[in-house]
């Protein structure tokens, strides 16, 4: 009644897994008739001892004829199971190598959609317009850092002096005499005048 009202249940158990839980069952049961098997041998070596001591030799003969069938059957049963081992590690492998496959796949779709979105002319502006300004970034940085030439410092100062002179309009010369003596007043108009200098 639970898939009534949910939806069903997508089984993660996939073919291949199925096939390898019926082979190791295959392989175990295989096992356990091998056990029977060797136990038979055992119970049945001793049975001709016995029946040798009773002298029973066509008996013994006869069991060890059945114990030698069985010994065959038993090398069949080992060959049996190293062959089912052997087919269950190979589709286990296949399995991770199903897996690996499927990544590469992902991937590859992955990077074929980033190539899409970035193509090399793009990535090669991208880098042009990196390297314009880091070289741009460079001769600011050389020009704060004051790694100017002796040449490039004179130009800078004799620019500085141009402007200084072009700031600086002084009065002209007055071309009369100048008087003699200036007629005193009160001692508060005596004081000298603070001169004005021109920064340079």
């Amino acid at each position: 009644m639970g898939n009534l009202f949910g939806r069903k249940r997508r089984s993660r158990v996939t073919e291949q897994d199925k096939a390898v839980l019926q082979l190791k069952q295959q392989r175990d049961k295989l096992r356990q008739y091998q056990k029977r098997l060797s136990l038979n041998l055992e119970r049945e070596r001793a049975l001709a001892r016995q029946l040798l001591k009773e002298g029973r030799k066509e008996k013994a003969m006869l069991l060890l004829k059945k114990k030698r069938y069985q010994e065959q059957l038993l090398d069949k049963t080992e060959n049996q199971i190293s062959n089912l081992e052997r087919m269950v590690q190979d589709i286990e492998f296949t399995q991770i190598e199903m897996k690996v496959i499927e990544g590469l796949k992902i991937g590859n779709e992955c990077l074929n959609k980033m190539h899409q979105v970035m193509s090399i002319e793009e990535v090669e502006r991208i880098i042009g317009e990196t390297q314009d300004a880091v070289e741009y970034q460079r001769q600011i940085d050389e020009l704060l850092a004051g790694s100017l030439t002796e040449e490039d410092e004179d130009a800078i100062l004799e620019e500085l002096n141009a402007i200084t002179q072009e700031q600086m309009e002084l009065p002209e010369v007055p071309s009369e005499p100048l008087p003699e003596k200036i007629p005193e007043e009160s001692p508060a108009k005596n004081r000298p005048k603070p001169e004005l200098v021109a920064a340079s």
